[in-house]
């Protein structure tokens, strides 16, 4: 999994890598597999739909301290 920021803090969790930093735009990859980036989706999962259990990604962000930039946004 992939986020794509504007800024990220000092230091990121062993679970997240730093990918690339090109003209402003940071890309950090998550590694879905760590236990430790479990432990935090079992923390911030809610009910986001009537029967459908996941996690916002504004709250993963917010966790990490990270502004999530979206790539998809038409200018």
């Amino acid at each position: 999994m992939k986020f794509y920021t504007t800024s990220i803090p000092q230091a990121l969790p062993s679970w997240a890598t730093l990918v690339s930093n090109k003209a402003g735009l940071i890309e950090v990859e998550i590694n879905d597999k760590s236990p430790g980036f479990h432990s935090i989706i079992e923390e911030l999962s809610t009910e986001i739909q009537p029967g459908i259990i996941g996690i916002k990604a504004g709250d993963l962000c917010q966790r990490l301290s990270i502004e999530m930039v979206d790539t998809n946004e038409e200018n």
